[in-house]
């Protein structure tokens, strides 16, 4: 993508900053965040920041191209308020489409999640029957509808892409999540500080663990492709806790053991694999960076200390 005007919502934050930062080489990259879950501390200078919310009606909304990443990101910041997370993760979805819309934008691509495939060890491929265990999967899936419309009923190219775990650790710009981080960066971060990481169950549940750089390419090619539909984003392999756990310690060059405890609460998704053959017959896409070398990226700042 060359010479485009940008708007990434949820700019300031984990992945928008890395999307941001990625564009503004070569584009006019505008970032809106609120800073809950996002610093512009993560952006580079080239990139505009506005500090706003989705729901606002003043942020600048005149752009050739909007990635709508902004969201309440996790099962549990909605099942504490329901009605907040409908109304960034749906509502503000519109809002931001509609505005970009109303200035000329025809190129949309946006967050849902993976999420809303449940607990499976085969590759969950895109065209898979869905639906809503949690107010998360329902506000994503709510986008993807509202997307259908804005395809159907105002021809914009409207991309939505399920996100498989994507990481990146406390050395890039995860650290402002916080307790809200994926797993790789909340553990080793733990184990880089001498703490024993807490793994619910006996640790046998396995992830498909995505490095943002890829997931930021991918939003870029989404882009540049003008895809309509919903893709999937990930390496098509899945790795237990255990073994993450593993890799970690050979990266750092300690030997501490998790603690497993029993999960908090119910419905806890044990196992999620992409199926991402769809996205990568429309852009060629397929990940760069594997989970071990990805675990030793997310590593090596604690060396360098």
């Amino acid at each position: 993508m060359q010479n485009q005007r940008v708007l990434v919502t949820g700019g300031a934050g984990f992945i928008g900053s890395t999307l941001a930062n990625r564009l503004a080489a070569n584009n006019d990259v505008i970032a809106v965040d609120d800073t809950y879950l996002g610093t512009p501390e993560n952006l580079d200078d080239d990139v505009a920041f506005v500090e706003a919310s989705v729901l606002d009606d003043d942020f600048p909304a005149d752009v050739d191209v909007l990635f709508h990443l902004a969201a309440l990101s996790s099962r549990n910041m909605h099942e504490s308020d329901p009605q907040r997370g409908c109304r960034v993760n749906v509502e503000g979805f519109v809002n931001a489409v509609e505005r970009a819309r109303e200035e000329g934008c025809e190129t949309v691509v946006y967050a849902s999640t993976s999420s809303i495939y449940g607990s499976r060890t085969e590759p969950s491929p895109v065209d898979m029957a869905v639906e809503a265990r949690t107010a998360y999967e329902a506000s994503k899936l709510a986008r993807e509808r509202y997307a259908e419309y804005y395809a159907n009923h105002h021809d914009m190219a409207m991309a939505g892409l399920r996100f498989f775990s994507v990481y990146q650790g406390f050395g890039g710009n995860e650290k402002h999540k916080g307790e809200y981080a994926n797993t790789v960066a909340q553990f080793a971060d733990a184990i880089a500080h001498g703490e024993t990481p807490e793994l619910f169950g006996d640790g046998t549940q396995t992830r498909d663990f995505t490095h943002v750089s890829d997931v930021a390419r991918a939003c870029e090619l989404a882009a540049d492709h003008e895809l309509t539909g919903v893709y999937n984003v990930g390496t098509e392999e899945a790795y237990s806790f255990n073994e993450m756990i593993d890799m970690i310690n050979d990266a750092l060059g300690t030997d501490i053991a998790p603690a497993y405890i029993e999960c908090p609460f119910d419905g806890y998704v044990h196992d999620t694999m992409a199926d991402a053959s769809a996205f990568r017959a429309a852009t060629g896409w397929e990940p760069e960076i594997g989970f071990e070398e990805g675990v030793e990226l997310v590593c090596q700042p604690y060396r360098d200390e």
